[in-house]
């Protein structure tokens, strides 16, 4: 026997009818059934479930409504009061300076450090007592760097490192760990640009502008932030652009990857706040076109001149060193930069088209294509002429002396194989 058959219910059911309408039906159309279409079930499994009534929430009184009110208003209140704070010490600061923090004894790693701008950084920082670790692709910018680092009389070391692959930093990450100590000053400085329109940008160069321009942050960041949490110290500076606040036409990859990497730093920063870990700093630098970098040396900008590079690699420092939040290169752009959510779009892009008509008019370096034209010449005119075979070994150390493009069509590609910071 069991308990839920319809015709054994009598005693399970609060009317002592055998049914709950105590009419022998349990929905009273004569079928004996609760639903009326010949199963006997609401469910069709054999048993017949009960609705549960809703729930309905619980009243809040008026106190509970006036408590949460008042909440509300003391914590907007006590907002107001300390962007007040903010304001006012910003203010204190600017007439009077930012204090500014000593660098004699941390450990910076500068990824992109084998030329450009990453280079003049792991200079300055060496001179400061800083002990520098740079990273590149660029065996022989490595090396010069470290030479010209430790002429000065600072401590400089480089290791071979493509950024764009984690497990390549993961593992550099132990090796530095193991043989200098724990970063605590991380510059995400390398970075790479195409200089094409976005429909002649072949996919490749796309994933590359991400990679190193962004991605690589994230894994640096995780190779080295956890340390940083554990000791309470660290700075983490992210080189980006003002390509990262501003569209500009042959730019559409870098100034994505740029964009990402200012809102990379700006939630890294909010987390940390958040997780508690004050003392852990971020700092986003954003320049305008930087000179004699490799990169945007034949940049058609007007109106704002282009960056001497020691001027940008001193007030890198000096933001690190005042744990500024934002440094935007030159100042007054940032003045300018929060009027673009105020005018229509037609004010800011005739602005920009006009301030930069051609980021990379010239595409492929002259010197490689001039290169590659010899090279071609040789080949052909040896080929034809069956020459002895050192003269095919000769050949053969020219050719792989020249860089060239990986895929057609022509592209601003870097001047040399360093993947040192050459920004917007």
């Amino acid at each position: 026997m069991v308990k839920n058959n319809n015709n054994l219910m009598a005693d399970e059911l609060p009317n002592g009818n055998g049914l709950p309408n105590g009419n022998g039906l349990q929905n009273g159309n004569g079928h004996g059934i609760p639903n009326g279409h010949g199963h006997g079930l609401p469910n069709g499994n054999g048993v017949v479930h009960g609705q549960e009534a809703p729930v309905a929430p619980p009243a809040t009184g008026w106190r509970q409504t006036l408590w949460n009110s008042w909440d509300a208003f003391a914590d907007v209140a006590w907002f107001i009061i300390c962007c007040l704070g903010f304001i006012f010490q910003d203010l204190y600061y600017i007439v009077f300076g930012y204090p500014e923090k000593e660098l004699n004894t941390d450990i910076a790693l500068i990824t992109g450090g084998g030329n450009g701008l990453g280079r003049l950084l792991a200079e300055r920082l060496g001179k400061m007592g800083t002990k520098v670790i740079i990273w590149d692709i660029n065996k022989k910018g490595i090396a010069e760097t470290v030479e010209i680092v430790e002429e000065a009389g600072g401590y400089c070391k480089g290791y071979v490192v493509d950024i764009s692959k984690k497990e390549e930093v993961y593992k550099a990450a132990d090796v530095i760990r193991e043989e200098v100590g724990d970063v605590t000053l991380l510059i995400n400085n390398a970075g790479v640009v195409s200089g094409l329109h976005l429909l002649d940008t072949p996919d490749h160069l796309i994933e590359r502008s991400f990679n190193v321009n962004v991605m690589a942050h994230f894994w640096t960041t995780k190779a080295f932030l956890p340390k940083m949490i554990e000791n309470d110290r660290g700075h983490i500076a992210t080189i980006a652009s003002l390509a990262g606040h501003v569209g500009i036409s042959k730019l559409v990859d870098y100034c994505a990857s740029k964009f990402a990497a200012v809102g990379f730093d700006e939630a890294l920063r909010l987390e940390l706040e958040v997780l508690g870990h004050t003392t852990i700093r971020t700092t986003c630098i954003c320049p305008f076109f930087i000179q004699a970098t490799g990169m945007f040396d034949d940049v058609n900008a007007r109106w704002v001149p282009t960056l001497n590079p020691n001027d940008v690699a001193d007030r890198v420092i000096s933001a690190i060193r005042k744990n500024e939040k934002l440094a935007v290169i030159p100042g007054f752009l940032k003045a300018l930069l929060s009027l673009k959510w105020t005018f229509p779009w037609g004010c800011v892009g005739g602005l920009l088209r006009r301030l930069v008509p051609d980021a990379s008019p010239q595409g492929l370096p002259s010197s490689i294509g001039t290169s590659a034209s010899k090279v071609n010449a040789k080949s052909k005119s040896s080929m034809a002429t069956n020459t002895a075979t050192a003269d095919m070994a000769a050949l053969d150390a020219e050719l792989s002396s020249v860089t060239l493009p990986a895929k057609p069509p022509s592209m601003l590609i870097q001047r040399t194989p360093s993947l040192g910071e050459r920004v917007l």
